[in-house]
């Protein structure tokens, strides 16, 4: 029985020995065929957009740059709802009507003609918005989670939180407006922004 162990230890070590060296050189192949593919799938360190939280008073809305997390850059609709969210907040934070009607559908826009909407944004100063979540729904719709946050006069604040700098967390309703457009629609009334002081 002694020989028999012993000479099982003697083929048992290096059948160890081989399965790990084989494991070790297959994940090194691994890692080369197909660390340079998820490498270029993996979204860029400036995809996701401090959120604000840390900043100094001085330093809010924080950047101007719309961004995602990891989840929202890999949904399809993510560049282009990017671009739209962009043109959006560029219209709010330059004071351009006329370039954020382009982001809007006609509802919405007759919801806010340029009167209401220069005196709602008027001192308005958005940023660090950051896209966490898109979901496509029936038909030509879809909707966008994102946070941002603004500053402003605490007179043009909402009136149930009249304070110099907000962070929203809010919910985005998006209208196809052809086969490469999409559009940010009416809000549903049930959908309330939810905010908070800075």
């Amino acid at each position: 029985m002694r020989e028999s162990g012993a000479g099982r230890q003697q083929w048992v070590l290096p059948v160890v020995l081989v399965a790990v060296v084989v494991t070790a050189a297959a994940g090194l192949l691994a890692r080369e065929l197909y660390g340079p593919d998820q490498a270029d799938t993996t979204p860029a360190a400036s995809a996701v957009a401090p959120t604000g939280v840390s900043l100094p008073p001085s330093a809010q809305p924080g950047p101007p740059d719309v961004r995602g997390t990891a989840d929202a850059v890999a949904h399809p609709l993510y560049e282009p709802v990017r671009q739209l969210l962009q043109t959006h907040f560029d219209a709010i934070n330059g004071r351009n009507y006329a370039r954020w009607v382009t982001t809007v559908t006609e509802a919405r826009a007759r919801t806010m003609p340029e009167k209401e909407w220069r005196k709602q944004y008027g001192t308005t100063k958005d940023g660090s918005v950051v896209v966490h979540r898109i979901e496509t729904t029936a038909g030509d719709t879809a909707v966008v989670l994102l946070t941002f946050v603004s500053t402003q006069d605490p007179a043009q604040a909402p009136p149930e939180l009249p304070v110099a700098c907000i962070r929203w967390n809010v919910v985005y309703p998006l209208t196809r407006a052809d086969d490469r457009t999409w559009l940010l629609d009416l809000t549903r009334t049930a959908a309330t922004p939810q905010h908070v002081a800075c």
